[in-house]
């Protein structure tokens, strides 16, 4: 069960950034353990188990992340990650090429949400092509979004922007991606297990545009 991170968990993080070596990391690798991988764990298992209690039929899988760098992308010298996260999704051999949930936490903040990173060119003209066919059902989906001040919308937009059908709409309709994104700054929430519950929340609120998301590549070609 969660019982919250702990001011060792944001100390471990800070010490990593600064001494980011196998040395040291294999010196403190038991507190690494008890104090920021064990409660990540913790963390996730739990906002899983009670996600797929209500959504079960989803096929969602649990991942979390490794504190090792991927030896292909070592450039700076640093073998190691300073943050963890752990994901919810259904399984793709694209990861970021479908949406997905996700928690995040760095030394800096910690952050949640809805994430569809690298959707493909033809999701987003599909994604366009449904908001043309009808603007106001789209601006009625996202009218939610306006009265909560939990979750905004961040993502590559194109650089030469695209006309949208109202200006409503033109937030997302220049999008290259999306992230429905909560971040705050670390402070005593961490250390709570009402950690859990909030992030439950948020993606129960989360889960109309999941939907929406994810029935995106069945819509037919735009260009056909």
């Amino acid at each position: 069960m969660f019982n919250g991170f702990t001011p060792h968990t944001i100390d471990f993080m800070w010490n990593l950034r600064l001494n980011n070596n196998k040395v040291w990391f294999e010196a403190n690798k038991e507190i690494f353990r008890q104090d920021f991988q064990n409660p990540m764990k913790e963390l996730g298992k739990e906002v899983f188990e009670r996600i797929t209690a209500t959504y079960s039929d989803y096929g969602f899988i649990h991942k979390v992340s490794r504190i090792y760098k991927d030896a292909r992308r070592i450039r700076d010298g640093e073998p190691y990650r300073c943050n963890l996260w752990f994901s919810i999704e259904r399984p793709s051999e694209e990861w970021a090429s479908t949406p997905v949930f996700w928690f995040d936490l760095s030394p800096e903040n910690w952050s949640y949400g809805l994430g569809y990173y690298q959707a493909k060119a033809i999701t987003m003209a599909k994604f366009r092509a449904r908001i043309d066919r009808d603007p106001k059902k789209f601006e009625k989906f996202i009218a939610p979004l306006d009265k909560q001040d939990e979750f905004i919308i961040e993502g590559d937009e194109y650089k030469r922007k695209k006309e949208a059908p109202s200006l409503k709409t033109a937030t997302w309709y220049n999008r290259k991606s999306f992230s429905l994104i909560h971040q705050q700054q670390n402070g005593e929430e961490l250390f709570s297990s009402e950690l859990a519950e909030r992030l439950v929340s948020g993606y129960q609120f989360l889960m109309p545009f999941y939907d929406y998301f994810i029935t995106l590549d069945s819509d037919p070609d735009p260009g056909v």
